[in-house]
């Protein structure tokens, strides 16, 4: 309203009062306003050395944490190295780094050592960072916040809606940004990134103190920072359409097709499927073709891949004709865990009967908690903790031991104070026997 206006005023003639419009109930909101704009604009990527040791002293002379994020060229290469660096701080603007441009990021890592990094979905970007000696002592994870405080989607573009009010774009998140040079819109839209993390982080951190999971977050954080990607047991069995595939001899051509894409792919630097994509080797090995000219002919096996590299595929097929029936692969693999859930009821049935009842006190712990089942306790943890559990059943001892075994896991103290006694009592009810039902008195008189 204009300052010279008066509310009271009745409103001219030539502007009548019009009756209140009827609600519409099914009208859907105006999208939220896109974030197109850098607040500080465009900066240049930084590539050489004296570049890189200008950012650093203007991040030095920033204040607060520094959002960071990286650009990977997944589906593009094989590697998971980073591309592209972001990073922002208060006071100091947001900078653009290109890693592949230097041998080391050491004056980075030496500006950035005790101050917080905020990140999003930390554990998709700390293997890349830390490939390149950047490694946090100190971070907050946006994702990981706005799981614990039970928000129902919590990709950046949502959170960023949901508590900011701006649509944040995503039209460049699966470019190939091993591409040189990087066009200026790409860096555009990941410069934008950062510059929403810090006060997304000021958001989601009050709260966290506001519902009294500030202490759960920081534990989650600081374990965060020892992320490592679990190694690959077995990845070939992660082959689209492979259930399709009958007898250990085929499973075995899978396996060996997977493994000579895998090789060259990394030689390649080309990310597995487009050398030759999952149908292709499922293909091949239902067919086991045993020359170029039957591989070729193939249904499903063809394109540049199958052709440069049929040498390749033949010697690895042929080596699985030779292969001894013992030396090849079963359907199920082989470990060390326990079986899957669905086979224990046949396997162990207290085993089964605990794992009811801690999965039924678990999704009542989660929903008072508003939390995710799977951040209370890890699936896994939860699985080895039941279908091995401590010998005793002395209810406090167990209590004790079921502590330790999570912690031996990697629980954090906070999830294990909340399932602990949950799991105690699954394990001390399961394992008490059922008494058997009393006869019905009329059958006694019959």
């Amino acid at each position: 309203m204009p300052p010279d206006s008066d509310p009271t005023s009745p409103e001219p003639p030539d502007a009548p009062a019009t009756p209140d419009a009827p609600a519409t109930p099914d009208e859907p909101e105006a999208p939220p306003p896109p974030m197109l704009t850098l607040r500080d604009g465009l900066t240049p990527v930084v590539d050489t050395e004296a570049a890189l040791r200008e950012v650093c002293e203007r991040i030095a002379a920033g204040t607060g944490p520094v959002a960071i994020d990286a650009e990977r060229a997944s589906g593009y290469r094989y590697s998971s190295r980073a591309y592209l660096i972001q990073l922002r701080r208060e006071g100091s603007g947001s900078h653009l780094v290109d890693p592949i441009a230097f041998d080391s990021l050491d004056p980075l890592q030496e500006v950035l050592e005790g101050t917080e990094w905020i990140l999003h979905a930390a554990t998709q970007d700390l293997p890349c960072l830390r490939e390149v000696g950047l490694s946090p002592t100190a971070l907050f994870d946006t994702e990981l916040a706005g799981r614990l405080l039970g928000y129902p989607r919590v990709g950046l573009a949502t959170l960023v809606e949901t508590l900011l009010g701006f649509h944040l774009a995503k039209e460049h998140s699966a470019v190939d940004w091993s591409t040189r040079p990087l066009p200026e819109p790409w860096l555009e839209y990941a410069a934008l990134d950062v510059e929403v993390l810090v006060e997304l982080r000021e958001k989601l951190g009050a709260e966290l103190v506001a519902t009294g999971k500030a202490d759960w977050a920081q534990q989650e954080f600081d374990h965060l920072r020892g992320f490592e990607p679990a190694p690959r047991v077995d990845a070939w069995r992660r082959t689209s359409g492979l259930h399709r595939v009958r007898g250990r001899r085929a499973l075995g051509a899978v396996r060996a097709l997977w493994e000579t894409r895998d090789e060259i792919a990394e030689q390649r630097d080309v990310t597995p499927g487009r050398i030759v994509p999952d149908a292709a080797i499922v293909a091949a090995a239902q067919a086991m073709p045993t020359d170029r000219a039957a591989l070729l002919s193939t249904k499903g096996f063809h394109g540049r891949g199958a052709e440069r590299y049929s040498s390749r595929w033949v010697a690895a097929l042929a080596a699985v004709q030779a292969m001894e029936e013992n030396d090849l692969p079963t359907r199920s693999p082989r470990g060390d865990g326990p079986p899957l859930p669905r086979a224990w009821a046949e396997k162990d049935p207290v085993a089964a009967r605990r794992l009811q009842l801690a999965r039924e006190a678990m999704a009542a712990l989660a929903e008072e908690h508003h939390l995710p089942v799977e951040n209370v306790l890890t699936p896994d943890y939860l699985r080895r903790t039941l279908w091995s559990p401590p010998a005793t059943r002395e209810p406090g001892a167990l209590l004790d031991a079921v502590a330790g075994q999570l912690a031996s896991y990697g629980a954090r103290s906070w999830q294990i104070g909340l399932t602990g006694p949950l799991l105690t009592a699954a394990i001390l009810e399961a394992d008490t026997p059922v008494p058997d039902p009393e006869p019905d008195a009329a059958t006694d008189e019959a």
